[in-house]
């Protein structure tokens, strides 16, 4: 009986202590940089349209880092159809990603709903990125030739520590305008 109630309270004390590690974190490791969008996808009918794609830029234009990308664009889709998303299949380099990168990133073409991405401030690799201005970018392709691209300005380093919620400007491509009901209601916040 008494190894029993032991090895009961070692074993609770091991978990305690073990918790109480989880819960430290290093602050001078931590990187509490992040940016949001959020967005209404109204999932569309018929072919070549519901590709969409979410990235990070710095303030030169350099690509930092994507978020997300629809499937099937990322696997080859934008061969077949160069009209899908096609700002951000320029400036990812997607065509020289390895499939292992493509697939870190991409994800089935998401049914109608809040989608919602989050940024923690690295790039690509998983490397912290200093303070500074940030552009976030959601492109998506509405059917055939028309698309959007939304776009907005993060700044990485705000002292407040609280979100902040930026414009989001959109700019449509394309005659067509029956499909710009695809994408609404775009939100962006950041904090650091």
């Amino acid at each position: 009986m008494k190894k029993v109630l032991f090895i009961a309270v070692f074993c609770s004390v091991l978990s305690l202590a073990c918790a109480a590690n989880q819960g430290s974190a290093n602050p001078a490791n931590a990187n509490p940089a992040s940016a949001e969008i959020s967005f209404t996808f109204n999932r569309q009918s018929g072919s070549s349209s519901n590709q969409y794609a979410v990235w990070i830029e710095d303030s030169s234009g350099n690509f930092v880092k994507t978020l997300y990308a629809t499937r099937y664009t990322a696997n080859g889709g934008w061969e077949r159809r160069p009209q899908s998303i096609p700002l951000w299949v320029s400036k990812s380099g997607l065509s020289a990603l390895p499939k292992k990168d493509i697939d870190a990133f991409s994800g089935a073409t998401p049914r109608t709903g809040t989608q919602s991405y989050r940024w923690d401030g690295t790039d690509k690799n998983g490397n912290p990125l200093p303070s500074g201005e940030y552009q976030l970018f959601l492109e998506a392709t509405l059917r055939g030739d028309n698309r959007v691209l939304y776009s907005a300005s993060i700044t990485l380093g705000n002292s407040q520590g609280i979100p902040t919620e930026t414009f989001v400007a959109a700019r449509y491509f394309g005659s067509s305008t029956s499909e710009w009901g695809m994408i609404e209601d775009v939100r962006v916040a950041y904090r650091q």
